[in-house]
Formats: structure tokens, C-alpha cells, sequence
């Protein structure tokens, strides 16, 4: 579809916006979020700041993690009446860690044709630049609060091999830090990017615990993309103490006592029990600090 044909009629475009330099705005976007007839934003003061610059007159809904419910079928609505609608997040891809992935696979349910405009993706942003093997990699954003979830997901992260991104807000990345130093080793490679693309933009790594030292001396500010390296593969008699630590962090977030965390890895690996108890050990102290 050439540019001239856009914005089509009853047409879902997911437009990628800039994340922090407006110079990556493309051309293409530009001429879609100027000409379509509504604009679906994650925040409306927020992506007013660049609809106004570019001079877009479009109906704006607000279309946020709040709202989602009530706002999709008005917005499936316009695209039934042959309106073009647009979707825009406040920075970045649309679709990925918010709900406009629940926009677009009700448009297509609703058989709609659903077209990205690309645009920039802090995710794979912070991927390339980082150094570390993109060949291979898992996306998997924010993290649980919380509790057993958080638990099995940090355990699975941390026995992971292939490289993982997360994503983490400024107040909560220390405590990210000490809980992946604790599963993962202090070691493990690790960038965590900040002020992607914008003109303080920052790579903090390589490791773990460079990256803990940094942000304990210098307060977060800013969302934060962690790209962290992949546990070793090796056999396993070889297996480092990240690594028994990950699974006995597993086993007691699907309820296991330390314990019988410890028993029950003993029987499954053939690892020493008393060494796999010493590791819990260490687990609750540093959990107590």
C-alpha cells in the first residue's frame, strides 16, 4: 500500500513512535497520525504534546491499562463505520507491555485489516546496543510485583540461556539488581539502558554487580531496559551455584519449604543436600539485609 492510499478506510494502524528523540518520528507515520480520522493514545495530554506539533486535527481517545473494557468497542465501532483509527503508545510500539495488543487482535477478530507503521522499540533499541548475543533472545517486560509470580518468573530468568530483556520502573531497579546478583551471580553480563535515543542516554554494565554499584551511588531516573546475558549451558555436574540457586528459588515459589526445596533438588540432581540447604541458607540471609 503506497502512501498515498493511507489511511484506508476501517483500517487499525499501529503506529511506532519515537522514544525519546522526535527526530525518529518517520515520514510515514507522520502522514498517518495527520490524516486518519481518530487516534487511540495510552495518554492524551502525554501524546498531545507530539500530535499538536505535527499539526493532527484527529478525534483522541484515551486507551490505557484502565480503560480497556469500556474503550474497545467504541473504537471498533469507528472502524465498523469505515473510520481509519490509529494507535500510538507513549513511546515507542504499540502492542508490546500494554494493551493495545488487545486492540488489535479485536480488530482482527473483528476482521479488520491491522497494519504497523514500525517504528523505534526500546526492547530491541537496548538489545542491539548492549553487546551482548542478539541471535537469540526473550522479551519478557515487567516483571510481577510480587510474591510466587515474581518468584518463578526471576527463577525461570535466571536459568534462562538466551539473552533476556526486561523492563523495570526507576524505584524499583535496585531491588531488581540485588534479586538477580542473588539468583544469577554477580557476574552474570548484564546493560541496563536508560534515556534511550534522548541526549543523556546511557548504557550501565557489564555485569550485575557494576551495574548495582552504579545505581546505588547514583538514584535511577527514567524507565530502565535490562538486557541480561544467558545463564551458562553446561552439564550438569557443572552446574555454578546461580544455577541450583534459580531452581531452589523456583521450588519455594510453588511452595516448597527451604527445606524440602533442598531435599527434593538433592533427589532430582544428585547434588549434595546439605550443600543445596547451605545455598538456601544464604538465599534468606541476603533476603533479611
Amino acid at each position: 500500500m503506497s502512501q498515498r492510499e493511507e489511511p484506508a478506510p476501517g483500517v487499525l494502524y499501529v503506529v511506532g513512535t519515537p522514544i525519546g528523540h522526535l527526530g525518529d518520528l518517520s515520514p510515514r507515520a507522520r502522514s498517518v497520525l495527520t490524516n486518519v480520522s481518530a487516534i487511540a493514545c495510552e495518554d492524551t495530554r502525554h501524546s498531545g504534546h507530539l500530535l499538536n506539533s505535527l499539526g493532527a486535527q484527529s478525534q483522541r481517545f484515551s486507551f490505557h491499562q484502565h480503560n480497556t473494557k469500556a474503550r474497545l468497542p467504541q473504537l471498533l465501532q469507528l472502524l465498523n463505520e469505515g473510520q481509519s483509527l490509529a494507535l500510538i503508545s507513549d513511546a515507542g510500539l504499540p502492542g508490546i507491555s500494554d494493551p493495545g495488543e488487545q486492540l488489535v487482535a479485536a480488530a482482527r477478530a473483528a476482521g479488520h485489516q491491522v497494519i504497523c507503521i514500525p517504528g523505534p522499540c526500546a526492547a530491541t533499541t537496548a538489545l542491539v546496543s548492549s553487546g551482548l548475543p542478539s541471535g537469540r533472545f526473550c522479551f519478557e517486560g515487567f516483571l510481577a510485583s510480587r510474591g510466587k509470580e515474581r518468584q518463578q518468573q526471576l527463577a525461570a530468568v535466571a536459568s534462562e540461556t538466551r539473552t533476556t530483556i526486561l523492563y523495570e520502573a526507576p524505584h524499583r531497579l535496585v531491588q531488581l539488581l540485588k534479586e538477580l546478583a542473588q539468583l544469577c551471580g554477580d557476574e552474570r553480563p548484564l546493560q541496563v539502558a536508560r534515556e534511550l535515543t534522548k541526549r543523556h542516554e546511557q548504557q550501565v554494565g557489564p555485569t550485575i554487580a557494576a551495574a548495582l554499584e552504579h545505581f546505588l551511588e547514583h538514584k535511577p531516573l527514567g524507565e530502565c531496559t535490562l538486557v541480561l546475558g544467558g545463564a551458562p549451558i553446561s552439564g550438569p555436574d557443572q552446574q555454578s551455584d546461580a544455577h541450583w540457586r534459580a531452581e531452589l528459588a523456583a521450588l519455594m515459589a510453588s511452595g516448597a519449604s527451604a527445606s524440602d526445596a533442598a531435599r527434593q533438588l538433592a533427589q532430582q540432581s544428585g547434588q549434595s543436600r546439605r550443600a543445596l540447604y547451605a545455598l538456601v541458607h544464604q538465599m534468606v540471609e541476603n533476603e533479611s539485609e
